[in-house]
């Protein structure tokens, strides 16, 4: 994919899953990457098993903690002089019911999944608006088309940066910045390990929906064709993807019918 040849990528979550695997694909298209997760030593890991590893850097960040964010954009134009897409791709996901989920776990999904998720942004666009030229690519979840079982908070921040990013696309449009917005469905990822429940644990479980669900490989193969081509959103998954436009062309009354017959993990 000669598209992604000599451009210097950004991708946050690169530690595990989509972040990974987006890593190693970029990498493998001859893109320079910037691994970015708190966990240092598995992004050198990941870093040592990429195409040229000589050429990519590692960047460990917190989106809990904004404040660092400037810098670490800094350091990226310091080394490179440019940012060329942001693949904003780190968060994490809930499994837990409304009723017994504190609000300080309501509070840790949304800090992290959007404030932390849009701060970033607000941090790279004035490089990309000096460039005339930028991409943001946003991991939100098909979870962010229509709410679903444990997932409040999570479905919640997937709609608000839905939100937030198709205004950014139209604003920032005159200034040859995109957005591209994946929408993930069922992906082999550890993606519910990692998940937080009522109390704020991690649940520790890989759910069957997860370990049944397209593979992260092929996932990222339909986000990178989708990002060459600018398209502003896509769908990604199996059959579940369906619901999307079941939502759209179905009675209501029937789709929520249908959803609620759904496994939640």
């Amino acid at each position: 994919m000669n598209y992604f040849q000599g451009k210097i990528a950004w991708v946050t979550g690169a530690s595990s899953g989509i972040g990974r695997a987006t890593c190693e694909a970029l990498a493998n298209s001859g893109a320079v990457v910037v691994l970015s997760a708190r966990n240092e030593e598995m992004l050198i890991e990941v870093s040592k098993g990429l195409a040229k590893s000589e050429q990519h850097f590692v960047l460990p960040l917190d989106l809990e903690r904004m404040e660092t964010f400037q810098s670490k954009v800094d350091q990226i134009i310091e080394k490179y002089g440019r940012i060329d897409f942001l693949f904003n791709n780190g968060g994490l996901s809930q499994r837990s019911l409304v009723s017994e989920t504190s609000i300080d776990v309501d509070r840790k999904i949304m800090e992290i999944n959007y404030f932390g998720n849009i701060a970033l942004a607000k941090a790279v666009l004035p490089y990309f608006i000096k460039q005339k030229s930028g991409h943001f690519v946003i991991t939100s979840s098909i979870a962010g088309k229509f709410g679903f079982y444990l997932r409040s908070a999570y479905s919640a921040s997937k709609h608000a940066l839905q939100g937030f990013y198709e205004s950014l696309a139209l604003e920032e449009a005159q200034n040859n910045v995109f957005v591209t917005i994946s929408c993930p469905g069922k992906i082999n990822t550890p993606i519910s390990t990692n998940a937080l429940t009522a109390s704020g644990e991690k649940h520790g479980v890989m759910d069957h929906n997860q370990a049944t669900g397209m593979s992260v490989e092929e996932c990222v193969s339909i986000l990178l064709k989708a990002v060459s081509k600018k398209k502003r959103e896509i769908l990604i998954g199996n059959k579940e993807t369906l619901a999307v436009s079941l939502r759209r062309f179905l009675p209501q009354k029937m789709f929520w019918n249908i959803i609620k017959k759904q496994k939640a993990t």
